[in-house]
């Protein structure tokens, strides 16, 4: 094989790519592993031989994909793991941990600096970096945490919430409209709640207003109901112009609402109205438009408070002193309890001492018990030891070492919770029972079944399938006229509700390729051309059309593999190499074009004939002939994912040969074309899995591990938790290697005589 596609340019003289095969006998193979790892994943993704060049047939491609992956599995040396550096928590995991340790909601992003991705994951600790300035915003972060958590002194605010920002499905049923979000009340008292949308809408301009009736919810209680629009509203904005709308909108300011101390969730919506049951239709119009709302204000606390019981304080305050004698030992409890649950592990004598300095500091500036506590929560949740987990070397620091159980159960809960680990799995840890197999998997399936798992689709595969960031691509609107920012929302719901149903149901992950259901509510079902799905809420839609199954009849995917005025079949097929095969594609060399848009005042042509252009330069053929008929097999749906038949005026047309030789026409085929190789869209899941798993990156040497952990998954026809069994049971994750031999410094004398 070698000799036949490979040597003409991997050999001695020319060294492509700085491997030159004529140099190695296959007694090479295992002690070669950068190398033939490479060579195994370039053939898996058929990048090389590169199109042009003569090819070996998909079956000869097979045998030695098989035999060097048998080699390279021979020589795995077990246990086998690499090093991972001192690991920072990063946004969401801080959000988290803060939440589960002090109850204290917090927008992250409003705090903190976003953190440095590493293959699309925010978590690889060697990214984690920090600077003096982002300290300085750490301690930030940690004083206005610490005063919410204990708020002694609530003062008067303002809070605006967007629903471009929260939650927007879920929604109660029979409502149209509006959004979710999540409060935090300094104190028991009356706050007051305002809608800042004009909810009048075209109501003096288009008499085709129905009335709506605007409802507001605390925790699931209607606290307010009110209504808009209608005959008497018409009449009133008729009469006196802007001053009438004015009036109309006070109607749903400053409403007055009593509320307990902590975080509390409001729902503001609209009552969905049938068309038919409406006995005001002035003039045309839609009843279930419902009532735009987009912005709510909360202020408070107003008159007379008292600091009470609420989660917060509660998870805080483990004891109440009785007198000013009491005060210096409750403090030492309070810091006692916060520490070990923040820090992980039982605390030592030391770290009292440094946090009651803290309440001794706070208790004096601030003038009481609680401003003394106040600063016991900054202390702790500043300190190195709840910010990093570091995995404490052993002896000298040069050999392998299992991780101990509490690291272990640190490690475990941030994989899978993205947070702190619980008392369940900490008593465990410490007790030394979690290095128990039994115990172990136990824990593992206790873990996946709470709902902290979610962490898993939000954290773990909306980051790898890189649609966690929908905003990143804002198509034209004067292309795309019907896309709005609810129907970005439509498309990211859909997609997270879909990851949940295969991932935490434990479904063969192979239905992310395959499955024929998927989550809609009624925009994004008209935007999928499919009827008899109404209203906001989604639900599970079995699908008909086999262009829409699984992730690559997604509009999430789609829109995140376009241009903001056009489709990309290059980001397209570049997307499926590199996540659902496991085989990135080479960049782009420094200078070269990579435009394709239409050029001004040119004839109309589809962007496969401008593709088809690109790839008659030999050297932009080597990776475009690879990428380009996987992108085009998907030209059928537009930059928002909807179904198209012509592009600039010209027929699309699908069909295309694969760089296996097989031909295809249109998605369906292509996804079927994949789904016939599962093993390697789940080897190519499972390796991101373990990166993000052990917050690092995956290393040639540790490919064996990968496809072990696959091979015992087929057994049980690949369900995901089999996939996160095979991780945490792997040595790669239970184990910690030697930290790498420091670069040799340069010889300076010596360089500059080479110059």
């Amino acid at each position: 094989m070698l000799q036949t596609y490979c040597i003409d340019c991997h050999n001695a003289t020319d060294w492509a790519g700085g491997v030159a095969f004529d140099t190695m006998t296959p007694a090479d193979v295992p002690h070669e592993i950068d190398i033939w790892e490479g060579a195994v994943r370039k053939l898996r993704g058929n990048l090389m031989p590169p199109p042009g060049n003569k090819q070996p047939t998909q079956a000869q491609k097979d045998a030695l994909v098989g035999w060097l992956e048998t080699s390279l599995d021979a020589r795995h040396e077990t246990p086998r793991a690499g090093h991972v550096t001192a690991q920072r928590m990063n946004r969401t995991e801080y959000a988290n941990a803060v939440r589960s340790l002090l109850g204290v909601e917090i927008k992250v992003e409003d705090l903190l600096p976003p953190e440095i991705e590493m293959d699309g994951f925010d978590n690889i600790a060697a990214a984690l970096t920090i600077s003096p300035s982002f300290l300085d915003q750490y301690i930030g972060a940690a004083r206005f945490i610490s005063k919410r958590a204990v708020a002694g002194h609530a003062k008067l605010t303002k809070t605006t919430y967007l629903s471009s920002a929260n939650e927007t499905r879920d929604m109660p049923l029979g409502s149209r409209g509006g959004f979710k979000f999540r409060h935090f009340f300094p104190a028991d008292g009356e706050y007051r709640v305002s809608i800042l949308d004009d909810l009048t809408g075209g109501l003096y301009t288009n008499p085709a207003l129905f009335r709506q009736t605007v409802v507001i919810f605390l925790d699931g209680k209607e606290v307010f109901r009110g209504d808009v629009g209608g005959k008497e509203d018409l009449g009133l904005a008729d009469r006196e112009a802007g001053q009438g709308r004015e009036k109309i909108n006070g109607r749903f300011a400053n409403i007055p609402v009593k509320a307990t101390s902590g975080t509390h969730e409001f729902t503001v919506t609209s009552l969905e109205r049938a068309h038919a049951l409406s006995d005001e239709n002035i003039g045309g119009g839609n009843a279930n438009n419902g009532a735009r709302i987009n912005s709510v204000e909360v202020a408070g606390p107003f008159g007379e408070t008292s600091i009470g019981h609420s989660l917060t304080r509660d998870k805080i305050f483990v004891c109440t002193p009785k007198n000013a004698a009491d005060e210096k030992p409750c403090a030492t409890k309070i810091a006692q309890h916060l520490a070990t649950q923040a820090y992980r592990r039982p605390v030592t004598d030391t770290d009292v001492v440094k946090l009651m300095a803290f309440y001794d500091a706070g208790r004096k500036d601030i003038g009481d018990f609680d401003g003394g506590v106040q600063e016991i929560v900054m202390g702790v949740i500043s300190s190195p030891d709840f910010l990093y987990r570091i995995i404490q070397p052993q002896g000298d620091g040069k050999a392998l070492q299992p991780l101990a159980p509490l690291e272990l159960a640190s490690r475990l809960s941030f994989f899978l919770w993205s947070d702190l680990p619980d008392d369940e799995l900490l008593q465990l840890a410490e007790s030394g029972k979690l290095t128990d197999a039994k115990v172990y998997a136990q824990q593992v399936q206790r873990m996946l079944a709470d709902r902290r798992a979610e962490a898993l689709v939000t954290g773990f595969a909306m980051r790898w399938l890189n649609v966690d960031d929908l905003k990143a691509v804002t198509p034209d609107p004067d292309l795309f006229r019907g896309f709005n920012d609810n129907l970005r929302e439509a498309f990211s719901t859909e997609i997270r509700m879909f990851l949940e149903e295969v991932l935490l149901q434990n479904k063969n992950v192979v239905e992310l390729l395959s499955a024929d259901y998927t989550y809609l509510n009624a925009d994004l079902a008209r935007h999928y051309g499919m009827r008899g799905v109404l209203g906001p809420q989604f639900r599970r839609v079995t699908l008909t059309d086999p262009n829409r199954f699984g992730l690559l009849g997604k509009s999430a995917v789609l829109l995140r593999t376009s241009y903001g005025n056009r489709t990309s079949p290059v980001l397209r097929g570049a997307w499926v190499l590199e996540t659902l095969v496991g085989a990135k594609p080479t960049p782009p060399p420094p200078g070269v074009s990579t435009n394709l848009d239409q050029k001004d005042g040119a004839k109309p042509t589809t962007l496969r004939d401008r593709l088809e252009l690109h790839r008659q330069n030999k050297t932009c053929n080597q990776c475009h002939g690879v990428i380009d008929p996987i992108g085009l097999a998907m030209e059928n749906f537009d930059v928002t994912g909807a179904w198209r038949t012509r592009d600039s005026g010209q027929p699309v047309n699908a069909s295309t040969v694969l760089p296996n030789g097989q031909a295809i026409n249109g998605v369906a085929q292509l996804r079927e074309a994949l789904q016939a190789r599962p093993d390697q869209f789940v080897e190519s899941l499972t390796e991101k899995l373990l990166m993000y798993a052990m917050g690092r990156t995956v290393e040639p040497a540790d490919m064996p591990q990968v496809r072990a952990i696959v091979h015992t998954a087929a057994r049980d026809n690949y369900r995901f938790f089999d996939l996160v069994m095979g991780v945490v049971t792997s040595d790669a994750f239970r184990m910690q290697g030697p930290a790498p031999a420091a670069a040799p410094a340069k010889d300076t004398k010596t360089v500059a005589s080479a110059r």
